[in-house]
């Protein structure tokens, strides 16, 4: 009973320090229509600000993964450092010209700092596993999809003025540094791993860890770029369906929150199934009902709201209810040692993906339209069906799930 309310403390913990310090990646989406205001950013500076997070972020865990930080210094430890890092990166933009090529500099070292963050965070939780990994890293993840909702929100209430937010972040990034320091690890931790220059390989030599990348490749060629333009499509979509006297800004901003959003519910739902069912059968479900779901949207484009929002919200739900099952088969399949590093690979290699189908989305939709677009997105959750589909036959797939697969 005392490690069981010891588990859900140092859970809760973990969760409340991720979402403050993941705050400093969202803020930069949030404070965007204020940057626009107040600095007349043009189109490319505007991107800019906000991509070269994720920038930061794909080259950090990059070094990460290579150079094994995240299993070779105490998690706790390496996670308040890069707190205080990526705070003190952010807060530095009050000091300079946001969208100049300083500003761009420290965006840049705090998405690299968040490579201390978000795996850190799934490799903690793994600690305190007992037959629910998927539910507990889909706490994670939630939290990150709602976070990821909120600059919609915001942006429908009018947007923030960009002083005081990314004020309030980098203080909120501190605080979580701070926060960690009360989260206990669990039975499962183990001491710091020694380097090994070849450990980042095994990602790839393992059949059923390549198979699990693989197929979150596929998870992720789809999430994000549906993220980014969800709201712009719907911006555009209600201009044809709503007469010109509705709050079209508002009513798309609101939608695109939502869209987004019930995504948390879906992380949830899909972590208990996942323990339950099968992780394989879970992610298999997942991404065939969101591929779809893509192609369906791409298609309903300009319909009634009442049509094409319902759609979307399946999407939302479907497109991320698998996202925790991949990391929680990568930290079922590696060896134990290498954890942090498996799942640092793993983060990296699916967010430097990202980079390209977010820019690829405009160019496919100049040419073929948003259902182009869209379904030019529903390939890589199809492929990814495949791909478990090999996962759940393996031999290996006993070791996922509590032998489910």
């Amino acid at each position: 009973m005392i490690q069981n309310a010891t588990k859900w403390k140092s859970i809760t913990l973990i969760l409340l320090a991720q979402v403050l310090t993941l705050s400093l990646w969202f803020s930069a989406t949030a404070v965007i229509p204020s940057l626009r205001v107040e600095l007349g950013l043009s189109n490319v500076q505007a991107s800019l600000f906000s991509s070269m997070v994720a920038i930061g972020f794909v080259g950090g865990t990059l070094i990460s993964a290579l150079l094994g930080l995240a299993d070779r210094f105490n998690p706790k430890y390496f996670f308040l450092v890069s707190a205080l890092v990526a705070a003190c990166a952010n807060g530095g933009l009050l000091l300079v010209e946001p969208h100049s090529g300083t500003g761009l500099l420290l965006r840049t070292l705090t998405g690299a700092a968040m490579a201390g963050i978000y795996p850190i965070g799934m490799k903690m939780a793994s600690t305190w596993a007992e037959g629910d990994v998927g539910w507990l890293v889909g706490l994670l993840v939630g939290a990150l999809t709602l976070g990821s909702a909120s600059p919609h929100l915001l942006n429908a209430l009018g947007g923030l003025d960009w002083r005081t937010t990314i004020g309030g972040a980098s203080l909120a990034a501190m605080g979580a540094a701070f926060v960690i320091l009360f989260v206990r690890l669990g039975p499962k931790a183990l001491a710091p791993a020694s380097f090994r220059w070849n450990a980042v390989y095994d990602a790839w030599k393992y059949k059923p860890l390549r198979l699990a990348n693989l197929g979150y490749f596929g998870h992720m060629w789809e999430l994000y770029a549906m993220w980014a333009w969800i709201g712009v499509f719907m911006t555009e979509s209600f201009t044809l369906s709503l007469s010109s006297s509705a709050p079209i800004g508002f009513l798309a901003s609101l939608a695109g929150f939502s869209v987004i959003a019930v995504g948390a519910v879906g992380c949830l739902a899909g972590g208990w199934l996942a323990d339950r069912y099968g992780r394989t059968r879970l992610t298999m479900w997942a991404m065939g009902i969101s591929g779809s779901c893509a192609i369906l949207a791409g298609f309903l484009f300009g319909a009634s709201p009442w049509i094409l929002v319902p759609v979307c919200w399946l999407w939302g739900f479907s497109i991320v209810a698998d996202s925790a099952q991949f990391s929680a088969c990568i930290i079922e399949l590696s060896d134990q040692r290498r954890i942090g590093t498996m799942l640092t690979v793993q983060t990296s290699l699916g967010f430097l993906l990202t980079l390209a189908t977010i820019h690829l989305v405009p160019m496919v939709r100049a040419e073929f339209g948003w259902a182009g677009a869209f379904g030019m997105l529903a390939i890589g959750p199809y492929l990814g069906v495949l791909v478990m589909g090999q996962l759940k036959s393996h031999a290996d797939a006993k070791r996922i799930a509590g032998g489910l697969g």
